[in-house]
């Protein structure tokens, strides 16, 4: 089994920063893709941006340019720096990876969620 876990989630003003981050841990031969998702209340999960393991980044148009989303695949772990954050910016935070098993099967994972909220 593999466990994502996320941490840095909390209350911020706006404009503030906050950190997120999300190690992966278990039965893994690699990580490939890594992202992160939000869901605001009575809202769908959106997705915020991902990276491969070769470090190609993709991200949403409302976060360019404010979040960036990076990794250290030496601790199978992705982050996501936010920067000039906005109340919009409020959401659950999900961490989400797909890792390839020692049999070589690739399972997509999603973590428990960490909370941000930006208060105006």
């Amino acid at each position: 089994q593999v466990q994502l876990v996320e941490s840095g989630g909390g209350l911020v003003q706006a404009g503030g920063s906050l950190r997120l981050s999300c190690a992966a841990s278990g039965s893994i031969f690699s990580v490939d893709t890594m992202g992160w998702y939000r869901q605001a209340p009575l809202e769908t999960r959106e997705l915020v941006a991902t990276i491969t393991s070769g470090g190609s980044t993709n991200a949403v148009d409302s976060v360019k340019g404010r979040f960036t989303i990076s990794r250290d695949n030496g601790k199978n772990t992705v982050y996501l720096q936010m920067n000039s954050l906005k109340p919009e910016d409020t959401a659950v935070y999900y961490c989400n990876a797909d890792v390839t098993s020692s049999r070589g099967t690739v399972y997509n994972y999603w973590g428990r969620g960490t909370q941000v909220t930006v208060s105006s």
